[in-house]
């Protein structure tokens, strides 16, 4: 290092500090980057790859970016999960002895960005972080930077719950201590580019009080001050408008593992990862960004207390039957900008004028807000207590700031006149210097009676009066001060003018510093108000919610649920609420729903594409739209609350996991039935297709009588397996139903309406014809599929060449010999099969657990097989 240049070993210094970063390092109007930094990121920005000499024996890799295009470079870097060290120099380099003296001042990641593109308006940016316990526990917080709230819980499910609220979060970063098993955190980096970071320090910030006082378990406080620390690290700077953590229990919100959120498309589809489609997409009527971000939250965690609810509920009912005020209401507030992300920025010191001008403009709406409130019924009280207009700082920024102030705080050309009286008075001599200068020059000639007498102004000698040589004699000496001689003429100053030249010359300069000073002043004054804006923020964005709901439960007439505390599930006319916007309404066919103590299970059948999976989502939808305190798609509805929600739906290898679709199947499926309560709702879709149809079959069964006699939760299974149907006679909870098909002259017609009663047959082929499958795979598939149903005494029907021939082409159903009460006949088998099936009916599945059932299955299969 001794060879390198002084600049570069401060470089090298720097850098040795912050190895998982990329330095940005200014020099001058560029931040230059070197070494192995420099290689990387001329790959990674496509920018030029140069080197330098630095003392050493070879030239160094360079590469640089202009300091005012960097935060353009920056948003690159970050969006694809690196982070960045801005190094800037920190003395002035007239003043400086040797090289000058640079620190970073800060490092951005990708949880802690504050503006730019790295920020969606109605998306958290959330940094979260871990700590695991003795006991095998986690301690989770998470922390949006740019909005300052943090919220902090305590995990007892390992990692698959955290997992569950990684992927619910959203979260790009997440800081862990340098001992943690990061292995497990694996997947997750993988299938959601999460940056991994570290962070030992998680002892209390006395600076900090505020946030860790009001968690009193231990493991809280530990959990919170690793993200502090790691915040204060990375940001150095104040981080005053860090709310107080809020600490939330999982158990008090509906819980949906990853799949099913997956599976429900709340959030994002499952095909293009995007809003669009989604149910947020279907929902998102808010018009502020903080009413957008809160409806996100909203949706990842609806409620399981009734009490709130119901508040929701009568909110919403007030701004349906107020239309007038709700469109009012609604024009307001797409006049109130982000109040939380301007609160972060006022801290964080990167507010502009034009920020605070958005944070006047806001605070403008407020008190007109409130009135429109109190015309409204009562149950606006509690919302309306919440709504502080910050009078004191709204006058402030009326007071203070111009209608359009610059865009840069250091250009001037922000601070209102009548606000300083030295700015004021500086603006003065530079608005009307020109003129003063022009009304001087008339009364001199006046005075002197010199017409030819003018007043000038250059670089070097500033403002004078120039009287040539003839006129001299007329000046009076004591007034004048000769300041130039020139062959013809003399160029003189008096006091007045002196004066006056040095306000106007001084004017400029020390209007664009007084604005700044008189700015950052002003900005000071703000911050002493972000926790009362924080919390009108809070006021304002549930506001934007409810109206939300409001809008969209009357344009797409919605409904109020009720909720029974017996578990009644009673749905008149229900719809899938983002198919059927899809759709258009009017083509959308809507279908009853009807669940009870007696009624625990719907076991349902029909051919693919009927809409047997859009019926099933549209249950768990309405029972999530119920549960936020939204109206609901339907005539009428009657819904238990669900304490957590369970779907396998669709097929779906997880390459990331190296898992096959059949293996995502089980894990979902085992994930449902040992966890699942009597309180919960299960959606199982073509549980079994990915196996043999013994062991589809006998897995399908196997998981229908485990929820039957040992859960009780409310079902809803989609299979194709028609043997399953004969269960209606042996569970007394379970009901067949069907979507009704009607078949003419040889094509299927999907009616989409479910009926009670299994269906007669899957129309398979039908399907097929209907995806333009060759003309010969579907006649063909006519004649195989008429073979297959010919009972086996029968001749079998001629095979194709090339085709493997089967000795049996019957069908042993796996129902018929472990179901003595089922309606249907058991077929002729062969005696070297009755131990089997004996052995079969001996097995008492319901004593087993889950894993027990289907490890023994799994036995039985390979003795089938022999």
């Amino acid at each position: 290092m001794a060879a390198y240049t002084p600049m570069i070993q401060q470089y090298l210094k720097v850098k040795a500090d912050y190895e998982d970063a990329f330095l940005f390092f200014r020099l001058g109007d560029f931040y230059e980057m070197f070494f192995e930094d420099a290689i990387k990121a001329s790959q990674e920005l496509e920018i030029t790859l140069t080197s330098r000499e630095g003392g050493g024996d070879e030239k160094i890799p360079m590469c640089g970016v202009p300091y005012h295009s960097a935060p353009n470079y920056i948003e690159q870097l970050i969006e694809k999960g690196y982070k960045v060290a801005i190094c800037e120099q920190v003395e002035d380099p007239k003043q400086a002895k040797g090289v000058v003296k640079r620190e970073v001042v800060q490092l951005i990641t990708p949880g802690t960005v504050m503006d730019g593109k790295g920020l969606t308006d109605k998306q958290n940016n959330f940094l979260l972080s871990t700590t695991q316990f003795e006991d095998n526990t986690l301690g989770f917080t998470y922390a949006d930077l740019s909005t300052g709230e943090i919220y902090v819980t305590v995990l007892t499910g390992g990692m698959n719950q955290l997992s569950n609220e990684v992927y619910s979060i959203g979260g790009k970063e997440i800081v862990v201590a340098p001992n943690f098993n990061t292995e497990s955190l694996l997947p997750l980096q993988e299938r959601m580019s999460l940056t991994i970071s570290y962070e030992e320090n998680c002892e209390p910030l006395n600076n900090m009080l505020p946030i860790t006082e009001v968690l009193e378990q231990e493991k809280l406080k530990v959990t919170v001050n690793r993200l502090l620390h790691y915040l204060v690290k990375t940001q150095k700077r104040s981080l005053d408008h860090l709310q107080p953590a809020q600490f939330f229990q999982i158990d008090e919100f509906m819980k949906m593992d990853l799949y099913s959120k997956r599976n429900l498309e709340l959030t994002e589809t499952i095909r293009s990862k995007g809003k669009k489609g989604s149910l947020l997409w279907l929902l998102d009527q808010t018009v502020t960004a903080m009413g957008g971000r809160l409806l996100k939250q909203w949706i990842d965690r609806p409620l399981i207390d009734l009490k709130v609810i119901t508040y929701r509920q009568e909110m919403v009912e007030v701004l349906i039957e107020q239309f007038f005020a709700r469109e009012e209401i609604r024009e307001l507030l797409k006049q109130v900008y982000d109040l939380e992300r301007l609160a972060g920025r006022v801290a964080f010191g990167n507010v502009n004028g034009r920020d605070l001008v958005q944070l006047r403009k806001s605070l403008q709406q407020i008190p007109i807000l409130k009135e429109k409130l109190t015309e409204l019924p009562a149950n606006m009280d509690e919302l309306l207590q919440k709504m502080d207009d910050c009078e004191e700082l709204a006058n402030l920024l009326q007071n203070s700031l111009l209608e359009q102030p610059s865009i840069s705080v250091k250009e001037g050309n922000i601070i209102k006149d009548g606000y300083n009286e030295d700015l004021d008075r500086y603006r003065d001599a530079r608005r009307n210097g020109k003129t003063w200068i022009a009304e001087l020059e008339k009364r001199e000639r006046e005075v002197t009676g010199i017409k030819s007498l003018k007043i000038g102004y250059n670089r070097i000698f500033g403002y004078y009066i120039e009287v040539t040589r003839a006129n001299i004699h007329l000046l009076e000496e004591d007034r004048y001060e000769r300041k130039q001689t020139l062959a013809n003429a003399e160029r003189y100053i008096t006091e007045e003018l002196k004066e006056k030249e040095t306000l106007i010359l001084e004017a400029e300069e020390k209007i664009i510093q007084l604005e700044y000073d008189l700015f950052v002043s002003l900005r000071e004054k703000v911050k002493t108000f972000i926790p009362r804006v924080q919390l009108l923020a809070k006021a304002v964005s549930e506001l934007d919610v409810l109206q939300c709901f409001a809008t969209i439960s009357e344009e797409r007439q919605y409904v109020r649920p009720e909720f029974s505390p017996e578990r009644v599930l009673a749905i008149t006319d229900g719809r899938h609420p983002v198919v059927e916007k899809v759709l258009n309404s009017n083509e959308y066919v809507p279908n009853d729903c009807f669940m009870n103590n007696e009624r625990e299970i719907l076991l349902i059948t029909g051919p693919n594409m009927s809409g047997k999976s859009t019926f099933m989502r549209q249950i768990a939808l309405t029972a999530i739209l119920a549960q936020i305190g939204c109206f609901v798609p339907a005539k009428s509805a009657v819904l238990p609350i669900f304490d957590q929600i369970f779907t396998r739906i669709g097929a779906a290898d997880d390459l990331i996991s190296g898992q096959s679709t059949f293996m995502v199947e089980m894990l979902e499926a085992r994930n449902a039935i040992v966890h699942a309560t009597q309180n919960s709702l299960i959606l199982f879709d073509e549980i079994g297709r990915g196996t043999s149809t013994y062991d589809g079959m006998a897995l399908a069964q196997s998981l229908i009588e485990y929820i039957h006699n040992k859960i009780g939760a409310k079902t809803l299974f989609s299979t194709h397996y028609h043997e399953l149907t004969s269960l209606e006679t042996a569970l007394g909870k379970l009901l067949n139903i069907h979507v009704s098909v009607v078949e003419k002259n040889g094509k299927v017609v999907f009616l989409h309406k479910m009926k009670e009663g299994p269906a007669d047959k899957s129309y398979g082929i039908h399907v097929a014809e209907l995806a333009n499958l060759p003309k010969e795979v579907i006649v063909r598939a006519a004649e195989i599929l008429k073979a297959l149903e010919t009972p086996s005494s029968e001749k079998s029907p001629k095979i194709q060449e090339g085709t493997k021939v089967f000795e049996d082409d019957s069908q042993l159903s796996f129902f018929e010999m472990n179901d003595s009460k089922s309606k249907t006949s058991t077929p002729t088998i062969a005696k070297k099969e009755q131990e089997i099936i004996q052995t079969i009916k001996n097995i008492d599945i319901l004593d087993m657990t889950p894993m027990q059932a289907l490890n023994q299955l799994y036995e039985l299969h390979k003795v089938l097989k022999k």
